[in-house]
């Protein structure tokens, strides 16, 4: 399983360039293209609040989970 961000596709909707986003969020220009190309292991909470006040969006518009595929191309089944 893996999260997919979907960062750039929210970004382009809104017309908001990495540079603008970057500082209304208040967040490094660096660490905010790491989150925007999918390269970042984890997210704040307080982060991901100011990126969705920023854009007008909500989470699930941001985050994507997906299910990796196994060795024979089939969905992975979570272990409960």
């Amino acid at each position: 399983m893996s999260i997919v961000i979907n960062l750039d596709v929210c970004m382009a909707k809104r017309k908001k360039s990495l540079t603008e986003l970057a500082g209304e969020v208040d967040i490094t220009l660096a660490n905010l293209s790491i989150l925007k190309n999918n390269r970042a292991k984890a997210v704040r909470l307080s982060t991901l609040n100011a990126i969705c006040k920023a854009l007008d969006c909500q989470p699930g518009d941001i985050l994507e989970y997906v299910a990796d595929d196994d060795e024979d191309g089939k969905p992975s089944e979570a272990a409960e």
